[in-house]
Formats: C-alpha cells, structure tokens, sequence
C-alpha cells in the first residue's frame, strides 16, 4: 500500500482549551496554515468547569497566605477555600516555597504589576473574537460581586478596591445592605454589604464560548484534530504529532496544555516549577422564581455562585493533590450548606462534581514565549485561575511574536527563561 505524507503546516498547536483555541485562531486570522490538536473535543478541560468571568478587576493574583492565622486555619484543611492532600505535599514542597516566596509584598507587587498588564486587554480582546465568532450573545455586561458576612472584612477589601482603582483603573461600587438586597433580591443572608465590579463580563456558557471561538478557526480554515499531544516529537527542523487521521507535521509548534504542560516540555530541556490547583463545579436549580442577577463570591467562605445555562453553577476554591490522586470533592460538600443558606437552591442538576486543574505558576503570571532550549517551540501556559479571562490575549499576544510584529503588550514578563 503506498503511505500518503502528512501535510506539513505551519503551526502545530497543542492543548484546544480556551488559551490554545485562542492561539490557534490568531494565527490563523494571520494567514498562517494552523492544525490544533488535543486528546479530546475543544473546551473540555479546565477551560468548561470555570466560573464564567472575563475579570477586568483581577489585578492582583491570588497570592499564597502568609499571614499566621490564615497558615493555621488552612493547615487544620477543614476549610472551604482552600484543602490539600497530606500524601501530595512532599511532590508540592518545591513549587509552594517559591510561590510562597513569590507572595511576599515586594515581589507580590511587581507580579500584580505584570499581570494587571495583560487582564487590561481582556475585555476588548475577548470582545473583538466574540464578534467575529458570533458569540456576543454569550457575554453579559452584568459585572459580579464579593460579598462580606462582617463590616471589618469588607471595610478591608473596600480598601484594596480603591487601590486597585488608583493604580490599575478598576470600576468598582460599594453596595451597602439596602444596595445588596436591590441587586440581589432572593438573598437569604443579612450580609455587611458587597463590590460590585462593574466592568467584568458574566459567560453564560464557558464552554460555548470556546467552542465558538473554535467553530470561527475552522471556518476560516483552520484544522482540529484528536491526537496525542504528549508524544509530540521532532521532525527534522519541525515538529510531528500522531492523529487520528495521521500523523501531524509543522514547522512550529505550540504547547498550550494547561496543567499538564510541564510534563512535555522537561523532555525538551525545560521544566518550569508548574504545580496545579485542582477545583470542582456542581450545578443548582432555583426554587419557585427565585433568580441570581450576577456572578457572586461568598469571600468568607470561599466559594463563587454563578447563573449559567445549565443553572446555578457552585465553584469551589482550590484543592492540592498528585495529578493522578482521584477526585475528592470535600469543599464542595463543605460549601453546598453554605450556598443553601445564602439563596433558595434546588436540587443538583448534575450527577457528579466536574474537577479541572488550574495550570499555576509560583510568581503567578503566566508563561508566554519561545520555549529556552528548543527551537520552533513556543509556550502559552501558567494562567491559574484566570484561562478564560486572558485566553483571547495570550493568543494575541504570542501570535504577534511569532509572526514578527510588535507585540500589543510588553511580552518580558511572561519570558519562559525566568525560570
């Protein structure tokens, strides 16, 4: 029988969550011939068990506890925000030291410094896709909220508000009690108040949106394929990954695996101190004509509550374990009385909690750039818990760097060689 050659394209991107779609769409609408291949369908990783939001506001990352009393209370892993498996610490000791190291006020300055540079660009990249894809439908201007159970929690993060305001230029309001409740009408809880972060965009549909975004890349010529990304190899001066429908050449190739990046790239001479937090989501009806206007974050217990087209959508805070140990959705049993006290949910809409692994790195900024010790490879991972938001510009912003144009942003902190 005589063997067919593959079609040698130019970009061979790895990974069709939203970080990896949105890299393979702007290199796409480049010109550039761009096959996406993952081991499953687009958009069911990390990237379909979010908390659907674009966050303008998430100027400052979330940074490792450094206080004694926050230490203490986690280390008692009996909350809801944050638990971990003893068995797992060992493998977790390394990238927890420098993301603790990381945390500290000087250098948590300059992280939120880097990061608040790309979430700038969120809401208009995200936008600018979503229009060209048809997918605006998909978006609701509705901003979320934070709500505080004590004055002396939201009297603390009014202030950090009114920080981020000054120095990023973040829209916020106070909502007082009798504001809440407006907003809010179904709450069960008589809370100290609430932000109102006006700016960021509500998803309806996390996973619609990237298939949407996907959908356009095929359209305008692109190529998705079921292939597996972790036996990526070279070919030549390229790259050559096996498909379902044969093997995949190109001359440049991406990785944009989320969580499980790391694993492939260490067998090119890098293996950057990526650690995951693992979370869950569990969906809710609402009772009578109950109703949830916006996204909402119960910021003392540690869970986030947001409508989605499949209901009440209960996300979870983060949980540490070995990348194999099995689901052990503990904080969402934990948060579910909770959320129950804090508005009229039904019955689960779901069989079992969904788990997905948010990909982090210890200086909390994400990882973009030519790969330190690999020609022709290229990196787009490291987002933590903010895929979704920054999806559509990383994937600007590396297609720019690939194609040779001035990059919209400052790429430098994202460089892969700093670590």
């Amino acid at each position: 029988m005589q063997m067919v050659s593959p079609v040698k394209r130019d970009v061979l991107v790895l990974g069709a969550g939203i970080v990896g779609v949105s890299v393979a769409l702007h290199l796409r609408r480049r010109g550039l011939d761009v096959i996406l291949v993952d081991r499953q369908a687009p958009g069911l990783g990390a990237s379909f068990g979010n908390a659907g939001l674009i966050q303008r506001e998430a100027v400052f990352p979330h940074r490792f506890p450094r206080a004694l009393a926050d230490l203490a209370r986690i280390a008692r892993n009996r909350s809801i925000d944050a638990v971990y498996h003893p068995a797992a610490l060992p493998g977790l000791a390394s990238p927890l030291a420098r993301y603790w190291w990381h945390s500290e006020s000087a250098r948590y300055a300059q992280a939120s410094a880097n990061h608040a540079q790309l979430i700038a660009t969120c809401l208009d990249e995200h936008l600018a896709l979503a229009a060209e894809a048809g997918a605006t439908s998909l978006l609701r201007p509705t901003g979320w909220l934070t709500l505080f159970r004590t004055p002396e929690k939201l009297a603390a993060a009014l202030a950090l508000a009114e920080q981020a305001k000054t120095v990023f230029g973040v829209d916020y309001a106070a909502l007082d009690p009798a504001a809440l409740t407006a907003a809010e009408p179904h709450l069960r809880l008589d809370a100290a108040g609430a932000i109102h972060w006006r700016a960021p965009l509500s998803v309806s549909d996390p996973h619609g949106l990237t298939m949407a975004y996907a959908d356009h890349f095929v359209a305008l010529g692109g190529t998705i394929a079921i292939g597996d990304a972790m036996a990526l190899g070279r070919q030549g001066a390229g790259w050559r990954v096996p498909t379902s429908d044969g093997p995949a050449d190109a001359g440049l190739a991406v990785i944009a695996l989320g969580a499980a990046s790391a694993g492939l790239t260490h067998r090119f001479g890098y293996a950057p101190p990526l650690f995951g937090k693992r979370g869950y989501h569990m969906h809710y009806g609402l009772q009578g004509n109950a109703v949830l206007n916006r996204p909402m974050l119960d910021a003392e217990s540690g869970f986030l509550l947001a409508p989605m087209k499949r209901g009440v959508r209960l996300t979870t805070g983060a949980e540490f374990a070995a990348a194999e140990a099995p689901p052990t959705p503990v904080q969402l049993e934990r948060a579910e009385p909770v959320a129950r006290a804090l508005l009229p949910l039904a019955a689960r809409n779901d069989e079992t909690p969904w788990m997905g692994v948010r990909p982090c790195s210890p200086d909390m900024v994400p990882i973009i750039g030519p790969a330190p010790h690999a020609e022709n490879l290229w990196l787009a991972f490291g987002h933590g818990h903010q895929g979704l938001t920054l999806g559509p510009s990383t994937g600007r912003l590396l297609a720019e760097m690939i194609t040779g144009e001035a990059p919209f942003v400052d790429p430098a902190p994202y460089r892969p060689e700093r670590f």
